[in-house]
């Protein structure tokens, strides 16, 4: 899967996302309490398995950052932003 230009990838991100060195796209999310933090995590895990494409995830009591690149193409691929697309889906369940 080729990798996307710049521009194509700060065009099709949703609010909050942002387009990091690595390169890389990430957002933090914040839940209510902790339970929620992680049956979010958990509900992300079920769909990055489902893709076979993994995120970073990492858990701050409350705070979850989500960072995806498609670590085999050296980029941001579709999948990313496919899975960005999963994470906020994830968090409305």
């Amino acid at each position: 899967m080729a990798t996307l230009a710049e521009n194509e990838i700060r065009e099709a991100l949703a609010p909050g996302w942002e387009l990091v060195s690595g390169p890389a796209i990430e957002k933090t999310f914040e839940l209510p309490t902790f339970p929620d933090a992680i049956a979010f995590v958990d509900r992300i895990a079920v769909q990055a398995e489902a893709a076979d494409h993994h995120p970073d995830l990492d858990i701050r009591y409350t705070k979850v950052r989500v960072a995806l690149s498609t670590h085999s193409e050296g980029g941001v691929t579709q999948k990313d932003l496919d899975l960005a697309a999963a994470a906020e889906r994830a968090l409305e369940a």
